[in-house]
C-alpha cells in the first residue's frame, strides 16, 4: 500500500471535497476502507428490515390477533411505504442535505422505530393478552393503543429504511473516482461486494433470525435488529474523516414539474411553427453548463409550450426563471420519460405478486407441516431463503447459459434486451400464481380429508415444501424482472436524470405493494359472506384470490407486450435524427450499476 501513495500523493478530485470541505486527497480520502464503512451500514441495515419485514405476518396474527387480511394489508403497507419513502429520501439527499447526512439522519430514525418496536413486545401492556388454552378461536385482539404504538414502530423503520437506501449505494461510488482506471475497476467490485453483504443480510434475516423471534422470543429478535442497525449506525459515522463528498446536484423531479408547470402557465400562449425558435441550449451564456442537446419531437406538444420565449428577452442569456422558461431540451428529457409510462405501469403487478411471498404464503406454511425429521421444525417465514436462493441461483445460470444462447438466436451481443427480462419476469410471475392456487387446493383437500377445517391452529399432514414452487417460481421471475427493469431505466433515462431511472424503479416496488393492499381489501369486503380471505385459511378460499392475481397478471401481460413492440429504445430513435449520445463517461458507473441486479429479497436502491 505504501508503495501506491506517491502515485496519488498531492493530487486532488476536482470534483470531491473531504470532510472539512476541501478538494479530495485520494491518499486520504475514499477508496476501500471508506467503502467498507458503507457496506457495513448497508448489511445491517439488511439484516434489521429484513428482520423485521418477512417475520411480521406472523406476529400481526399469532401476537397482535389481527385477521389474515388485516395483517397482510399491514405487511404490504408498511413494505410500500418503505419503497415509496426512498423517493423521498432521494429528493432530499439530492436537493437539500446530502448523502452522508441523509444516510446518518434517516439510519438514527430507523434505529428510534425499531427500538420502539422491541420494547412493544417487551412490555405486556402494549401487546394484547395471549389466547386461552380452551379457547384457540376466539382471542382478544390488540386495542387502537397497542396497534397506534406498533404502527408508529413500523412507519418511523420504514422512513428510516427509504431515507437510508435513497443514498447508501450510491454515495459508496461516490468514493471512488471514475475519471481513475485504477478506482474505476474498484468501483465494479464495490458493488460486486455490496450485492454479497445484501445477500448475507437477507439471508440471516430470513434464517437465523426467524428461528430467534418464533423460538426464543420476538424481543429478542427485535432487539438484535435495533443492536445491529445501531452498530451500523456507529460504524458509518466512524468513517466520516475518510468519505468524499460531491456536490448537491438537484432532483429530476424538480425538472420534470418545472416543464409541466411552465407549459402550464403558457398554454394559451401558440407554439411557432418553426422549433428552432423555442427556447433551448444554445441560448444559454457560455459560462454556464450546458446539457447534450436533444432533437425536437412532435409528440406531447403541449410541453414544447414550456420552451416559448419571451419576444422581449435577449439572443443569449445567463440566467432564467425554470418555472416559467425551459430548454427545448429539458421538455425533451421530460418527454423521454413520459415514453417510458406505458411500461412503468405495466410492470407494477409483478411486485404485487411478489408481495404475496410475505403475506398469504407464508400464512400458508403456518398450517402445514414444516418438520425436518422428528425435531426440527422451519420457521413459516424462512421459506424465504429458497426465494432468495432461486435469485442467486438464476445470476450465473443467466450468464453461462441463456446469454449465450440468446446471442445465437436473437443476435444481440447482451443476450436478452431489458423489454425481453421484464417479460419473462411477468411470465414467470403468472405461472408462480397459478402453482399457488394449485397448492392451495391441495391444502385444503388435506384439511377436509382429516376433518381439520374448523380448526385454524391445526396442523395439516402436507409438507411445506409443497410451496416452494411458488416461492422459487417468484424468485426466478424477480431476478429477470429487476435487472430488465434497471437496465431498461438505466438505459433510457435522460443522462442529466440518471437518479430518475431508481425513482421510476422503485416506485414500481412500491405501488405493487400498494396495489396488493388494495386487492386485498376489495376481494375481502366483496367476498365477505362466503370470504376468500378468511381468517381461517381453512374455512376461506384462497386460492381463488391466486387465480384472479393469474389471470391479471396474464391479462397484463398481453397488453405489456403491445407497448414492449411499439417502444423504440432512446438511442435507436436518436440514431435515426443523427444524433450521438455523449454517454460514454456515464457507461462504466451504469455496468456497475447493473452488478446491484438482485439485492435479496426487499431490495431498495437509489443510485
Amino acid at each position: 500500500m505504501a508503495d501506491q501513495l506517491p502515485e496519488t500523493q498531492g493530487k486532488e478530485i476536482s470534483d470531491a471535497w473531504d470532510h472539512k470541505g476541501h478538494p479530495a486527497d485520494p491518499s486520504k480520502t475514499g477508496g476501500w476502507i471508506s467503502a467498507a464503512m458503507i457496506l457495513g451500514v448497508e448489511a445491517c441495515e439488511r439484516l434489521t428490515t429484513l428482520g423485521i419485514a418477512v417475520n411480521l405476518v406472523t406476529y400481526l396474527k399469532g401476537v397482535m390477533h389481527l385477521g389474515n387480511a388485516a395483517s397482510a394489508n399491514t405487511v404490504t403497507n408498511f413494505m410500500g411505504t418503505s419503497f415509496m419513502l426512498c423517493l423521498l429520501g432521494g429528493f432530499v439527499a439530492d436537493s437539500f442535505l446530502g448523502r452522508y447526512w441523509t444516510i446518518a439522519i434517516f439510519t438514527a430514525v430507523q434505529a428510534m422505530g425499531v427500538t420502539i418496536l422491541t420494547v412493544s413486545t417487551t412490555i405486556p401492556n402494549l401487546r394484547p393478552p395471549g389466547c386461552s388454552s380452551d379457547n384457540t378461536t376466539t382471542c382478544t385482539p390488540a386495542t387502537t393503543t397497542q396497534l397506534g404504538v406498533l404502527q408508529l414502530a413500523l412507519y418511523m423503520t420504514a422512513l428510516g429504511t427509504g431515507g437510508l437506501k435513497s443514498s447508501v449505494s450510491g454515495f459508496g461510488s461516490d468514493q471512488f473516482d471514475e475519471t481513475n482506471k485504477k478506482e474505476r475497476t474498484q468501483m465494479l467490485k464495490f458493488f460486486n461486494w455490496f450485492f454479497f453483504f445484501i445477500s448475507i443480510g437477507s439471508l440471516c434475516a430470513a434464517t437465523i433470525l426467524v428461528y430467534i423471534q418464533d423460538n426464543v422470543g420476538r424481543k429478542w429478535g427485535y432487539g438484535i435488529c435495533a443492536c445491529a442497525i445501531v452498530v451500523g449506525l456507529l460504524l458509518f459515522v466512524a468513517g466520516t474523516k475518510r468519505y468524499r463528498f460531491k456536490k448537491l446536484m438537484g432532483s429530476p423531479l424538480t425538472q420534470i414539474a418545472a416543464v409541466y408547470v411552465a407549459a402550464w402557465r403558457k398554454r394559451r400562449l401558440e407554439l411557432p411553427s418553426d422549433s428552432s425558435l423555442l427556447f433551448n441550449v444554445d441560448d444559454v451564456a457560455a459560462g454556464s453548463k450546458k446539457k447534450q442537446k436533444l432533437p425536437h419531437t412532435k409528440e406531447f406538444r403541449f410541453l414544447d409550450k414550456a420552451a416559448i420565449r419571451d419576444p422581449e428577452m435577449p439572443a443569449i442569456v445567463s440566467k432564467v426563471n425554470r418555472w416559467y422558461l425551459c430548454t427545448l431540451t429539458d421538455v425533451e428529457e421530460v418527454k423521454l420519460v413520459q415514453r417510458m409510462l406505458p411500461i412503468w405501469v405495466t410492470t407494477i403487478i409483478f411486485w404485487t405478486i411478489y408481495a404475496q411471498m410475505t403475506t398469504f404464503s407464508v400464512s400458508q406454511a403456518t398450517t402445514m407441516d414444516r418438520h425436518i425429521g422428528r425435531s426440527f421444525e422451519i420457521p413459516a417465514a424462512s421459506l424465504n431463503s429458497f426465494f432468495i436462493g432461486s435469485i442467486l441461483l438464476t445470476i450465473p445460470i443467466y450468464d453461462r447459459i441463456i446469454v449465450p444462447i440468446a446471442r445465437k438466436v436473437l443476435h444481440n451481443p447482451h443476450g436478452l434486451t431489458p423489454l425481453q427480462r421484464i417479460g419473462v419476469g411477468l411470465v414467470f410471475s403468472t405461472l408462480a400464481m397459478v402453482a399457488a392456487a394449485l397448492t392451495e387446493i391441495k391444502r385444503l383437500h388435506f384439511a377436509q380429508s382429516y376433518g381439520l377445517v374448523n380448526d385454524p391452529n391445526a396442523q395439516i399432514p402436507l409438507t411445506v415444501f409443497w410451496l416452494i414452487p411458488q416461492f422459487l417460481l417468484v424468485g426466478l421471475g424477480e431476478a429477470f424482472m429487476y435487472m430488465g427493469q434497471l437496465n431498461y431505466f438505466l438505459r433510457e433515462c435522460p443522462k442529466g436524470m440518471k437518479t430518475m431511472s431508481t425513482g421510476l424503479f422503485l416506485s414500481t416496488i412500491s405501488l405493487g405493494f400498494f396495489l396488493s393492499s388494495i386487492f386485498v381489501t376489495i376481494v375481502h369486503k366483496v367476498t365477505s359472506k362466503k370470504p376468500w380471505l378468511a381468517d381461517n385459511l381453512n374455512q376461506g378460499k384462497l386460492y381463488n384470490f391466486y387465480w384472479l392475481l393469474a389471470i391479471m397478471s396474464g391479462l397484463n401481460f398481453f397488453v405489456y407486450l403491445v407497448f414492449a413492440r411499439q417502444y423504440v429504445y432512446k438511442d435507436k430513435r436518436l440514431a435515426e435524427e443523427a444524433y450521438e449520445l455523449e454517454e460514454e463517461s456515464a457507461m462504466p458507473k451504469l455496468q456497475a450499476r447493473l452488478q446491484t441486479f438482485s439485492h435479496g429479497v426487499f431490495k431498495c436502491t437509489y443510485c
